[in-house]
């Protein structure tokens, strides 16, 4: 089973040592995945634990002065996703003003020797890190035969001629190209999270929804889209959902609502996870509830059209086996 730890301060987590791979981890796409594998596999060769280290919030989202960046995956999902990647340790690294003042030096020290007794580190090789973004790769490279630690650097993954990024597969989802993020993630793009209760003004309107609150977090994706949920069974669910602030009824907060066809249950609590498949048109204000149903019954039927001609990930997105409650070591 997976550890996580947040602190810098601590004991070793890995007295008999370790193989680190460090990244923001957004999104877990193809290059995430090659560079995870790299310190996994060398993990298992040395007989040592595999440890991510990525941070929350991420630093982009830290130093934003105004509107936060958006994200590809939230923080729970992003520890299970590396869980599944073979990573015995998980940092999430509370990214703070103290955390973003230590120097490359400290950070090594105190993050990579002390707390997880590095033997090898991996990284992309446009890595920087420490105050100030300081260090780099050579700078790594330097302070590993310093400490004891060799350091590889990993080349780009590219699909398609494209270099594999975060940064290319939010502005894909961004411009609803759910094929193209779906080719540099290496998987549909989906969000998970737990059912909450809403105001449940779907139900009186003849629709429904599983609610899935965001954690703060900007998303990439923002409209109405054909879905599939996982998580209900054994197999998924066809959907229709809406990811915004729901202007008609004064929303604030981003919040994902999927109507699930067909489907009478509670799902309140249910830890679910839902795939976007196409996207049929942005957020609107309507004038009233009667208009704003009438575009629903339209989505519906646009969304059952087009999941009548698709098929659902045959990988679903991992998902806990049994349901719990919230878990404040994400917050």
């Amino acid at each position: 089973m997976s550890r996580l730890f947040r602190d810098v301060e601590g004991a070793c987590l890995a007295p008999a040592g370790s193989v680190v791979c460090i990244g923001a981890f957004d999104g877990l796409h193809l290059g995430h995945k090659a560079l995870v594998g790299r310190a996994v596999a060398s993990a298992r060769a040395r007989g040592v634990v595999a440890a991510a280290l990525s941070f929350e919030p991420l630093p982009r989202e830290f130093f934003a002065r105004e509107a936060k960046p958006p994200r590809l995956l939230l923080p729970r999902a992003k520890f299970e996703g590396l869980c599944a990647l073979g990573c015995g340790l998980v940092g999430l690294l509370r990214f703070d003003a103290r955390f973003a003042a230590l120097s490359p030096e400290e950070f090594v020290e105190r993050v990579l020797v002390h707390r997880l007794a590095a033997r090898e580190v991996w990284v992309g090789r446009d890595f920087r890190f420490g105050h100030r973004r300081a260090g780099d790769l050579a700078m790594l490279r330097v302070l590993g035969e310093r400490h004891g630690f060799s350091v590889h650097g990993i080349d780009d993954v590219t699909v398609d001629g494209e270099r594999v990024s975060s940064s290319l597969v939010r502005a894909a989802l961004v411009a609803g190209e759910l094929d193209h993020a779906a080719r540099l993630l290496g998987r549909p793009y989906a969000i998970s999270g737990r059912v909450v209760r809403g105001r449940q003004l779907g139900r009186t309107l003849g629709y429904p929804t599983a609610n899935l609150r965001l954690a703060r977090k900007t998303p990439a994706l923002s409209g109405i889209y054909a879905t599939w949920v996982h998580g209900i069974g054994d197999t998924p669910r066809a959907s229709v959902s809406s990811l915004g602030t729901r202007p008609t009824v004064f929303g604030k907060e981003p919040l994902l609502e999927a109507h699930l066809f067909d489907f009478d249950g509670d799902l309140y609590g249910r830890r679910i996870a839902v795939e976007f498949v196409a996207k049929l048109r942005d957020e609107l204000k309507f004038d009233d509830l009667d208009t704003m149903v009438e575009q629903i019954h339209r989505d519906a039927a646009s969304a059952r059209s087009i999941l009548a001609d698709s098929v659902a990930s045959a990988r679903e997105p991992a998902l806990p086996s049994t349901p719990h409650h919230h878990d404040r070591r994400f917050a």
